[in-house]
C-alpha cells in the first residue's frame, strides 16, 4: 500500500509538471478559443449537450482514439461516474454506473446500464465489448433513462452513434503498435454514390499476445485478436433520410485468466511452480486449460427519418442482431488435480438473436410546447449450452511431490473419479411499450419537461440438466460444483422429479419523469428533476439451476431518482462547468448473492432488496486560447446496501449499510490537449491522469480492491493540414499496478493489460 502511495504522489507530481509545461507553451499563442460546442441525441433528437436537462458527456471519436479508448472497457477512465466489471468472458462482464449495475451469469437477466447502438437496444452487456469502431461519438448518461429508452436503463445508459457518408471522397488510416506485440489498424473510406446518397465502409483488424505467461504452454495469455467491418448508405433527399447499417465482428481471445497472487498453501504453491505471493504484481499463471472468449456478431439496422405535417418527423427504426459467444474456463487455476483439490474445467456457448422496431413522432423542438410520441416492441431468444467437468480424487496411487501435493493418477478409475453435467437453456423475452414526452416553455427562461413509459414484459424460460454422473462409467456422480439434483428439482422438494425446469412471467409497467428547468441566460442552465426508473422480471437461468427455489421470478427492479444540476459556459464560452447532485433508491434490486455447491462458490440471482446511491459529480472543461484546452471531473458516489432481503429469522443481515460491489466513492480524472502551429509542420501534446478510488467486488464488501491512479501522455508531429500524424504514446507511466477483480481475497485477480507501463506509437493518414 504504501509503495502505491508513493508511485501515485510520484505520478501526479509529473501530470502537474507537465501541465504547467503545457500552459507555458500557450504564451505563444494568445488567440481566443471556446469550448467546442457538441451535439446529440440523448433525448431522440438532435440538441446542443448544453441545453439538456441530464448528466451526460460526450465524447468525440477523435478523443475515444487520441486516448487509446478501444472499447467500453476502457471508458471509466473519460468518465468517472462508470466503472467496468470484468468478467472470465465478455458474457460475465458490465458496466457499472454511480455504483449501481447487474452482475450475473444468468441468460435470463439484462443489465442496468443500457447499451444503444445506433439507435437499437443490445440485449445483453457483453454485446457492448466488441471494438469501438469508427464512431462519431459516445454519450454517457446517468441515472435512470426508462422514459425514452426503456427497461434496461434503470441506471444509465451508454449511446454509441457511427460516423456515416460524406459527401466528398474520404478515407482513414490508422496503424498502432505497442509493447508486446500489440497490433492494431482501421481503415475507412466514404463518399458519394450518387444524388442525395452517401456511404462509408470501415473495417478494423487488432492482435495482442497477451499480459500473462502461463508457463504449463510456455505462451502469453490475455491477449487478443478481433476483426471486423462495417457498412454504412446514407441518403439524404427532400424530406427524408434514411440510414442502412450492416456490421460484422470477431474476436478470439485466449482470455481471461485469474491470476493467484496469494499463497493458497505449500503444497498447490508448489504444484503452481512459481512465486505466489506478488499479490497485484503477479503475472504468471500455471493453467493446463487456456482460458478463452470467442465472440461473433452482426447485425443490420436501417433508420428512417421523414418529414411530415411541414413540423414534425416520423422515425422508424428497425434492427436485427445475431450474437455467439463461446466460454472455455480454467475454474481451478492449477496444472492438474490433487489430492484434495479438484479439476475444474468448463465450456459454455451462449446464442442471442434479437429484434427490435421502434416507431416515433417528434413536433418542432424551436416551439414553447413540443414533444416525441412512440412505441417500441423488442424480442430476444438466448440460448445457452454449458458443460462442467471436474477430475475428484479423495486418494492416489501416485507418489507426493516435494511440496507435498498428491496428483490425481488418471488411469486409476476407482480412487479417480470424473463428475460431469450439461444443461442447455432456452430464454424468451419480449417487451411492448408505448411512450411520450413534452416540454412546454412557459417563458424563454422557465420549462417543464414531463414523459411517461408503459409496459409491458413477457419473459419464458426452459432448462434442462440431468443430475451429475461419472463421465467414466455414467453413474450417478456430484462434484465440485456439480449438482447431484435434476433441473426441474426433486419431488421431496417441491420440484417435479424430472431433469427439466420452465416458467414464465409477464408484468406491466409506468414509469416516467418530470424536469423542471431555467435558463436565466443562453449560457446558464439550472434544472431538477425526478425519474422513476424499471427493469424487468428475470430468473435465475444458470447452470446448477433447480427447480423449485431458482424457478420462483426474480421480481421487477424499480428506482426512485431526485437529481439537482446546473449547466453553464463562462469567459466568452472558454469555460463550461456542469455539476449534479443526484440520489437514486432502487427497490427489488437484482444482484448476484454467493452461496458454495459441494464447496464450490457458484452465485444466485436474487432480488436483494433495496440500495440507494447518493452522491454529485462535477465536470470542467477550460479552453483559454486556440489549440489548448483542459479538462477534468469528479464523481463522487456512496452507493450502499440499505437492506438485504435474504436475512434469517427476521435478523439484521450483515450486509446491511455495506457498500455495492464495484462502487468506489471516489473518482476522477484531469487532462490537457495543446496543439501548436510549427510552420510546415504541428505538434500535439495530450496528457491525463484518473484515479479511481477503493472498491469491493463482491456484495458484502468482499473482495476488496485498492485504489489507483494511471497517468497516461502522448506526443505528436503532423502537417499543417493533419493529413498525416505520427503520435508516441506512453501508458500507465506511474506503473501502477491494479485489479478489475479479486475473488477469494487475491487467490483469483483479474489483472487487465493497462496494469502495466508500456509505450507505443500510431500513424494516422487522411485523403481529404
Amino acid at each position: 500500500m504504501k509503495q502505491f502511495v508513493i508511485k501515485s504522489n510520484i505520478t501526479c507530481s509529473l501530470f502537474v509538471s507537465s501541465s504547467v509545461a503545457m500552459l507555458a507553451l500557450t504564451m505563444a499563442a494568445p488567440a481566443q478559443a471556446q469550448v467546442e460546442e457538441i451535439v446529440v441525441t440523448a433525448q431522440k433528437v438532435e440538441e446542443n449537450v448544453q441545453d439538456i436537462p441530464i448528466a451526460i458527456t460526450a465524447i468525440s471519436g477523435d478523443k475515444l482514439a487520441e486516448t487509446g479508448t478501444v472499447s467500453l472497457e476502457n471508458i471509466g477512465k473519460l468518465v468517472p461516474s462508470v466503472t467496468f466489471r470484468k468478467g472470465t468472458t465478455s458474457a460475465n462482464s458490465a458496466i457499472i454506473m454511480r455504483g449501481v449495475g447487474t452482475i450475473t451469469f444468468s441468460v435470463a437477466a439484462e443489465p442496468s446500464v443500457s447499451t444503444v447502438v445506433d439507435g437499437i437496444v443490445l440485449s445483453r452487456s457483453g454485446q457492448a465489448f466488441a471494438d469501438l469502431l469508427d464512431l462519431e461519438r459516445i454519450e454517457v448518461l446517468r441515472g435512470p433513462q426508462g422514459t425514452l429508452f426503456g427497461k434496461n436503463a434503470s441506471a444509465g445508459l451508454v449511446n454509441m452513434v457511427s460516423k456515416g457518408g460524406t459527401e466528398s471522397l474520404e478515407a482513414d488510416l490508422r496503424a498502432e503498435y505497442y509493447e508486446g506485440d500489440e497490433y492494431r489498424a482501421k481503415a475507412s473510406i466514404s463518399g458519394p454514390l450518387g444524388q442525395n446518397l452517401s456511404a462509408r465502409l470501415t473495417g478494423f483488424y487488432g492482435n495482442y499476445d497477451g499480459n500473462i505467461t502461463n508457463i504449463f504452454y510456455n505462451t502469453k495469455v490475455n491477449g487478443y485478436e478481433h476483426y471486423g467491418a462495417r457498412g454504412i448508405i446514407d441518403y439524404d433527399g427532400d424530406g427524408a433520410r434514411l440510414r442502412i447499417i450492416a456490421d460484422y465482428f470477431k474476436a478470439n481471445d485466449d482470455c481471461c485468466a485469474d491470476i493467484t497472487g496469494v499463497s493458497r498453501g505449500a503444497a498447490l504453491d508448489g504444484e503452481l511452480g512459481f512465486p505466489v505471493a506478488l499479490g497485484l504484481d503477479q503475472r504468471t499463471v500455471n493453467h493446463n486449460l487456456i482460458t478463452e472468449t470467442r465472440d461473433r456478431q452482426w447485425s443490420l439496422t436501417s433508420n428512417l427519418d421523414v418529414d411530415i405535417f411541414s413540423d414534425h418527423v416520423l422515425s422508424v427504426i428497425l434492427g436485427y442482431r445475431n450474437w455467439r459467444n463461446t466460454e472455455i474456463r480454467e475454474g481451478d487455476f492449477l496444472p492438474r488435480a490433487v489430492v484434495g483439490t479438484a479439476e475444474l474445467h468448463d465450456e459454455g456457448l451462449v446464442k442471442t438473436d434479437q429484434m427490435s422496431a421502434e416507431i416515433r413522432l417528434a413536433s418542432d423542438q424551436a416551439k414553447s410546447f413540443f414533444y416525441q410520441i412512440g412505441a417500441f416492441i423488442w424480442h430476444s431468444d438466448n440460448k445457452q449450452d454449458f458443460t462442467r467437468r471436474d477430475i475428484v480424487c479423495a486418494s492416489s496411487t501416485l507418489p507426493a511431490t516435494p511440496s507435498g501435493a498428491v496428483p490425481c493418477n488418471l488411469t486409476d478409475n476407482v480412487n479417480t473419479t470424473r463428475p460431469t453435467a450439461t444443461s442447455a437453456s432456452d430464454v424468451n423475452s419480449s417487451n411492448l411499450a408505448f411512450f411520450g414526452q413534452a416540454t412546454y416553455r412557459f417563458t424563454d427562461q422557465l420549462s417543464l419537461t414531463g414523459g411517461l413509459r408503459w409496459t409491458r414484459d413477457v419473459l419464458s424460460y426452459n432448462h434442462t440438466r440431468a443430475p451429475g454422473v461419472n463421465a467414466v462409467t455414467g453413474l450417478p456422480l456430484s462434484g465440485p460444483g456439480v449438482s447431484g439434483n435434476p433441473a426441474g428439482g426433486t419431488i421431496a422438494s417441491g420440484g417435479n422429479g424430472t431433469n427439466t425446469s420452465f416458467g414464465s412471467s409477464s408484468n406491466n409497467n409506468i414509469s416516467g419523469k418530470v424536469s423542471v428547468q431555467f435558463e436565466p441566460n443562453d449560457d446558464l442552465l439550472f434544472y431538477s428533476s425526478f425519474t422513476r426508473g424499471y427493469k424487468g422480471p428475470a430468473f435465475n437461468v444458470f447452470f446448477n439451476h433447480t427447480a423449485p427455489n431458482n424457478a420462483v421470478p426474480i421480481g421487477e427492479e424499480t428506482s426512485d431518482a431526485f437529481e439537482v444540476g446546473m449547466k453553464s459556459q463562462f469567459w466568452d464560452r472558454r469555460i463550461q462547468l456542469n455539476t449534479a447532485l443526484f440520489q437514486a433508491t432502487y427497490d427489488g434490486f437484482q444482484a448476484n448473492n454467493f452461496i458454495l455447491l459441494n464447496g464450490t462458490t457458484i452465485t444466485n440471482l436474487t432480488n436483494a432488496g433495496q440500495v440507494r446511491t447518493k452522491g454529485f459529480e462535477v465536470d470542467a472543461v477550460f479552453a483559454p486560447f486556440t489549440g489548448l484546452s483542459f479538462n477534468g471531473s469528479v464523481a463522487y458516489a456512496d452507493a450502499k446496501v440499505r437492506k438485504f432481503n435474504d436475512s434469517p429469522s427476521g435478523a439484521p443481515d450483515a450486509r446491511n449499510g455495506t457498500r455495492l460491489p464495484l462502487a468506489p466513492k471516489w473518482s476522477w480524472n484531469v487532462g490537457g490537449d495543446y496543439e501548436a502551429d510549427l510552420g510546415a509542420m504541428k505538434l500535439y501534446l495530450a496528457s491525463g491522469f484518473n484515479h479511481v478510488g477503493s472498491q469491493f467486488s463482491d456484495l458484502g464488501e468482499g473482495g476488496p480492491l485498492e485504489s489507483y491512479g494511471i497517468w497516461n501522455a502522448s506526443i505528436g508531429l503532423g502537417d499543417s493540414d493533419d493529413k498525416y500524424r505520427l503520435t508516441f504514446h506512453a501508458r500507465n507511466i506511474g506503473d501502477s499496478s491494479y485489479a478489475l477483480l479479486n475473488v477469494g481475497n487475491g487467490q483469483r485477480y483479474q489483472i487487465p493489460r493497462d496494469a502495466d507501463r508500456y509505450f507505443g506509437v500510431s500513424l494516422s493518414a487522411k485523403i481529404r
